[in-house]
């Protein structure tokens, strides 16, 4: 936590105002975060009650809202969703920004996260170059109110991105020196296991409206990360699981066509032209904002 507190204080281009929901901690929690506001009149702190549990998902975004109730978006030209187990770079809003300001289309953005294995070397974490990554969901005010903002479901950080492509933006995320940062807790994890994660993720995916087929060609390439082929195959005993549960998904149609149509292009023509196929077709639904 303090590396991140640290992180943010060292930026160049600090937020007007960042808001820390502290839901339930715990432990010295409280101490270090009245410490850094004490310090900083830029940060506030936003106690909330403790729910009794981890909520993965849901309760991230009941706490972020819980955070985003008590300030006015019309203050404010972006807002960030952001973890507090990283560490940013000291130009990374200044870059986000910056390029969010070249090409008003970027309605959401982030640059990639690493994360240190068991030999203490940085790997990258998977994040596709088309998607803005959930740990710092950067979004300018105007896209983040057009798409209704995050649902209050698992996979509420791939929603949003899909949601801003077919309404004509476009989300990014850059894997270059100044945008990378170390996520200090491992992507996908849980608080019982990396494979819990794994399963969750799969049961997101079905709940969003994913393509079985796309979903199968997703797990296959994730099994040659860590856990090696074990943790490919949570992923789809998570979202074949939810099928066969018949779980609800995602409601709204539309969208969800939208995610199938272009994963099947993605499968016949790969992730980079489908994406630029789509953003070409959607143009004329961001000018006509």
């Amino acid at each position: 936590m303090r590396r991140t507190l640290d992180s943010m204080v060292a930026q160049r281009v600090q937020p007007a105002l960042w808001l820390i929901v502290d839901d339930g901690s715990t432990d010295e929690t409280p101490a270090i975060l009245a410490e850094y506001a004490a310090a900083h009149d830029w940060i506030k702190i936003a106690p909330k009650p403790d729910r009794g549990h981890r909520a993965v998902g849901p309760g991230v975004i009941e706490a972020f809202y819980f955070g985003l109730d008590q300030v006015d978006l019309k203050d404010f030209a972006f807002v960030c969703k952001l973890d507090l187990d990283l560490d940013l770079p000291p130009g990374y809003f200044e870059t986000l920004i910056a390029r969010m300001q070249e090409n008003p289309r970027i309605g959401t953005c982030s640059g990639k996260p690493y994360a240190r294995n068991s030999n203490g070397e940085l790997v990258a974490e998977t994040a596709g170059d088309e998607m803005s990554v959930g740990m710092t969901k950067f979004f300018s005010v105007t896209c983040f109110e057009d798409i209704g903002g995050f649902v209050h479901e698992v996979m509420w950080d791939g929603i949003d991105c899909h949601t801003a492509r077919m309404k004509g933006w476009t989300p990014k995320s850059w894997d270059e020196e100044g945008l990378r940062f170390e996520h200090l807790r491992p992507m996908g994890s849980s608080q019982q296991s990396i494979y819990t994660g794994r399963r969750r993720h799969g049961f997101g995916q079905h709940y969003m409206g994913s393509d079985p087929l796309y979903f199968v060609a997703t797990a296959i390439n994730k099994m040659r990360h860590p856990p090696i082929v074990l943790g490919g195959l949570a992923m789809l005993q998570g979202y074949f699981g939810a099928m066969l549960r018949g779980n609800r998904q995602y409601d709204d149609p539309e969208l969800r066509a939208f995610i199938r149509n272009y994963q099947w292009r993605a499968l016949r023509m790969g992730k980079k032209k489908a994406v630029a196929q789509i953003e070409a077709e959607r143009a004329a639904v961001f000018a006509s904002k």
